[in-house]
């Protein structure tokens, strides 16, 4: 298996991670707080369960998507991972391109 084969598969795995509404939901959210955020914060802001969040921040942190620190019995979560931000704004990016109808700011093949 060639560098590149093992880097498409594991670039795979992540985006099945991200293929979740819900994951892409919180990792927004945490993109625009500053600093950790509590799981009973994120629960409050994005109207989840508390469950939901939890499982769902738990395959987050698999992935080294997201940080955790433990407070006593609560947790604090922030983004691991800046190269994530930028693929979830660029992601948003294109969906609002396409639901504009607008053209992409550029042709990759000029």
């Amino acid at each position: 298996m060639t560098v590149a084969h093992e880097l498409i598969e594991e670039a795979a795995k992540i985006y099945k991670v991200l293929s979740n509404s819900s994951r892409i939901e919180i990792l927004y959210f945490l993109r625009h707080c500053d600093g950790e955020v509590s799981v009973s914060t994120i629960v409050e802001n994005l109207q989840m369960s508390q469950p939901v969040v939890s499982k769902q921040l738990g395959i987050l942190y698999r992935y080294q998507l997201v940080c955790r620190r433990r407070e006593g019995t609560k947790v604090y979560y922030v983004l691991d991972d800046p190269h994530v931000v930028e693929m979830i704004d660029d992601m948003l990016n294109h969906v609002k391109h396409e639901i504009k109808g607008e053209p992409h700011p550029r042709n990759l093949y000029k």
